[in-house]
């Protein structure tokens, strides 16, 4: 900004601090507040012409340095004033508040435009530095921990340790091994702590970062970043990637062998899905977990595999058209895994635990789980919902009683494609909502009325009943949906 010459701004070279040209400004506010203060979120250049400017001017500059304000711009005008107050410089001197002089042939507007320009291009940078980051990282990727690690250190120019549950699995640039005192501390506060997170500490006359290398509560790898200052913004997406990569790289010759070494003996009969299952994710009982876009839906690097097979822990992941995905997992996902796919753009649900075996059999509740949690707009979990009564169920005559129900439907969709059982499904997670259904089907709302029309000719139903509606939406529960 100072360095613009259309804007010719003057910069009053005794109200600056060492590196206050290169603090980052947020945005650019007018006000002619005598105390707008209150009303900052820090890291603003404020601009005023000084209509209303306090006498207490000690008191208006401490206010505005203490509310983290990066800078003020005072503009001179005939109408106003046309120097520059000495008590404000003299105020801005005592508190260290950096003072801009805008001359009067520059608008406030051209200082605002000016600003919001250089923000862009600030993140055109950051989203270019976090593309070829990534995609270096990837490549290395290929190479094992210690290239992966060394390339992660090259990017963030910092020293970089992959901690095991003991041990340093892979480092490069120097990292202090052992690792100090202080920072084996952070370590054990992020292990103990839930939910995702980092943490940050000054050590050596540096600052360390710690981060999981999945985003999980239950991480027990963790990745050290150190160097001599901060990392910025696009630096944190940065280590974000390069922690996830150095986790699946860190699974990826156990899980990719054994994943092809059960399969082929699946195939070839010698291993039972129960075998497949244990030998993949520990456990004979397995459970579907399946999601859907949930808003906008979720952003390039959340639909991939890899990343939903790291916030999974499962290697059985499937992504579709929708998009939607599919995983099979041992133990249902933490809520905060389920929480932090939601703000990735993913809403899951999860069904309940099964021999592998009879995998298949929980498919439609998996179907039923998630069309309530889209309609409810929150993960939801077999078992851990209120008023759960599967365990009173025999499942055989539960599913026989589905089949008998809905057998008339299901007929006119696969003869005449008339899509009737899945908009009955919508259409009831949604409490009979025509607007909601017709926008997640994607069709008009007339199309669902003549839809659920049929669907109570076809039946001999009325749906305006609750325990018809009720009766249905459990058979709904144990029939596979169709392609």
């Amino acid at each position: 900004m100072v360095g613009n010459r259309e804007l010719a701004l003057d910069v009053v070279p005794e109200t600056l601090r060492p590196g206050a040209l290169d603090l980052p400004v947020r945005w650019a506010h007018v006000s002619e507040l005598q105390d707008p203060a209150p009303y900052l979120l820090g890291g603003e250049l404020i601009l005023t012409a000084g209509v209303n400017l306090p006498e207490r001017i000690d008191r208006y500059v401490r206010g505005l340095r203490d509310a983290g304000v990066t800078a003020l711009g005072f503009g001179l005008t005939p109408a106003v004033h046309e120097t520059l107050p000495e008590s404000l410089r003299r105020a801005c001197a005592r508190r260290g508040l950096p003072l801009l002089v805008v001359p009067p042939r520059t608008p406030f507007l051209a200082v605002n435009r000016a600003v919001s320009v250089a923000l862009t291009e600030a993140g055109q940078r950051d989203q270019r530095r976090i593309t070829a980051a990534r995609e270096t990282l990837t490549r290395a990727a290929g190479g094992g921990l210690g290239e992966l690690t060394s390339s992660l250190a090259a990017v963030l120019r910092s020293w970089v340790a992959l901690v095991g549950a003991g041990d340093v699995l892979a480092s490069a640039h120097d990292a202090p091994v052992p690792l100090p005192p202080q920072v084996r501390e952070l370590m054990a506060t992020v292990r103990a702590g839930s939910g995702i997170r980092s943490a940050t500490t000054e050590a050596g006359g540096g600052f360390v970062v710690v981060q999981p290398v999945y985003p999980q509560a239950t991480a027990s790898h963790l990745v050290v970043v150190g160097r001599s200052r901060r990392l910025d913004g696009a630096e944190r997406t940065i280590l974000a990637v390069g922690a996830a990569l150095l986790g699946l790289v860190g699974r990826a010759g156990s899980d990719a062998a054994e994943l092809g070494a059960a399969a082929t003996g699946l195939l070839l009969g010698r291993t039972s899905p129960g075998e497949l299952a244990r030998s993949l994710l520990g456990s004979e009982a397995v459970r579907l977990v399946a999601g859907a876009a949930y808003r906008r839906g979720p952003d390039e690097v959340a639909r991939r595999p890899d990343w939903l097979r790291a916030r999974l822990d499962t290697p059985l992941v499937e992504v579709g058209a929708g998009p939607r995905f599919t995983a099979v997992a041992g133990a249902g996902p933490a809520p905060a895994v389920l929480a932090d796919l939601r703000e990735h753009g993913w809403l899951a649900a999860v069904g309940s635990p099964v021999p592998a075996g009879r995998l298949a059999d929980s498919v439609a509740e998996a179907e039923l789980l998630l069309a309530r949690a889209r309609a409810l707009g929150r993960p939801v979990v077999a078992g851990r919902e209120p008023l759960d009564f599967d365990a009173l169920l025999d499942p055989g005559a539960s599913r026989e009683f589905a089949e008998k129900a809905l057998a008339p439907l299901a007929a006119l969709d696969r003869s005449q494609d008339r899509h009737l059982v899945p908009t009955l499904r919508t259409w009831l997670a949604h409490h009979g909502g025509w607007e909601p259904t017709a926008a997640e089907l994607g069709v008009h709302r007339n199309s669902v009325r003549h839809r659920i029309a049929q669907v109570e000719r076809v039946l001999g139903v009325d749906l305006a009943d609750p325990e018809t509606r009720m009766r249905l939406w459990f058979a709904l529960r144990w029939v596979t949906p169709g392609p």
